[in-house]
């Protein structure tokens, strides 16, 4: 194995792990706006990953290109979609959890 598909292996392997991390993120928080946080932040990182990684085993230059940009409007569409469900939840006041014992 070399060193190009060691690197690979594991680019593809804390990819797997921060997709891991943003489900369960998204499972255990506690509000709509802490669950975007951990899905928008930590699946853009765990596909930057995956993307590395598979721009790692691209033939050409033209592969390289096509998943930069495939990851560059992963970034966009995430962006906009996180915006748009925590301003609707914004809107129909939703407010931020605060914690036990907290007052708003």
């Amino acid at each position: 194995m070399n060193l190009i598909d060691l690197l690979g292996t594991l680019l593809l392997a804390a990819g797997g792990f921060f997709f891991l991390a943003g489900t369960l993120g998204l499972l255990r928080f506690p509000d709509v706006y802490t669950r975007l946080h951990a899905l928008t932040k930590v699946d853009n990182l765990g596909l930057g990953c995956v993307v590395v990684a598979l721009m790692l085993r691209a033939d050409s230059v033209a592969v390289v290109f096509k998943l930069g940009l495939i990851w560059a409007l992963a970034l966009l569409a995430t962006a906009t979609a996180g915006y748009l469900v925590a301003h609707s939840a914004r809107q129909h006041d939703i407010r931020p959890w605060q914690g036990p014992g907290e007052d708003v």
